[in-house]
């Protein structure tokens, strides 16, 4: 069994079609097709089977997946250990996100930290929750900022590094959009726009509500932290975002407000799998953001 075999054998059971698996992984269609004939005769078992016009993996194929996933990103961790060990510098990052902090937040924690360690590179994978949780488990990424941060996870463990307030935020010239301050309540007649469900913030502005006493009406639905701000700026309702959120400078700007009774918050924190060691590099990244967080909420006290 060769190592190229269970490459092509991942490959085509991620797309599904041998085509599109031997375009990605720049090699005759031909070649692959002949590798994964060849993995089966070794193993005695089909692995896939014809679906029209995919292939679909049988139920040992399935299980073999899994394993094979694991073998191989153990074989990756132990390269970048070994890359690591001759020179820790030119080591790789592989960190996880959501969107709302790729914004501003990772830009800046990045920049601050290669001005330390220049030659280190990094490996960005963004998501919502559960899929960096998936991630994590799996060992696609050594370490992930996440919101909010678990409490309890058998498999997952970190620290809060902050606890963020999140704003009103409201169409220009709207009735509250000058005031300082306002109860959530205030907002009980109006069009939310939330995030769609699986995201972190749309449960937290959700229970907000409750516990000011109404349901928020959702009159729109959006991904992206850009797409809440566009749509509330443009007047299609109002919503709650966090402050990192919304460093923006563009021509359409939504109004923003401090919210009170309940006050809105989420926290942020950075999770890494537990019970196993970092690769050298990303625990050097670790202490570095451990050290960076610290510092920022003494300056803020």
């Amino acid at each position: 069994m060769e190592l190229r075999q269970l490459h092509y054998f991942v490959k085509v059971a991620k797309k599904e079609h041998v085509t599109q698996a031997a375009e990605e992984l720049h090699v005759a269609q031909s070649a692959v097709s002949r590798q994964i004939h060849q993995l089966e005769e070794e193993l005695g078992v089909k692995l896939f089977v014809q679906k029209g016009r995919n292939l679909q993996l049988t139920p040992v194929g399935q299980l073999f997946l899994k394993r094979v996933e694991v073998i191989l990103a153990d074989l990756e961790r132990s390269v970048i250990e070994i890359h690591e060990f001759l020179d820790p510098e030119k080591g790789e990052i592989r960190l996880g996100f959501p969107h709302s902090l790729g914004i501003s937040l990772i830009p800046q924690v990045v920049a601050a930290f290669r001005k330390q360690h220049p030659n280190v590179k990094f490996r960005f994978k963004q998501g919502m929750y559960p899929t960096l949780i998936r991630d994590m488990i799996k060992g696609d990424i050594d370490l992930a900022f996440i919101s909010p941060f678990p409490d309890e996870h058998e498999f997952v463990c970190g620290e809060v590094l902050l606890t963020e307030e999140l704003y009103a935020i409201l169409p220009p010239g709207h009735r509250f959009s000058e005031e300082e301050s306002i109860k959530l309540r205030e907002l009980e007649d109006e069009t939310f726009v939330l995030f769609s469900e699986g995201y972190s913030l749309r449960p937290i502005v959700w229970e907000a509500c409750q516990e000011a006493g109404f349901t928020p009406k959702i009159g729109f639905e959006g991904e992206e932290t850009d797409t809440i701000r566009g749509l509330v700026a443009a007047g299609m309702g109002v919503s709650l975002l966090p402050e990192m959120a919304l460093h923006y400078t563009g021509p359409l700007q939504p109004a923003k407000v401090r919210v009170t009774e309940p006050q809105v918050t989420r926290t942020i924190g950075l999770i890494r799998r537990t019970n196993e060691k970092l690769p050298l590099v990303a625990k050097v990244f670790h202490a570095f953001l451990l050290r960076y967080f610290q510092e920022r909420i003494q300056e803020s006290q």
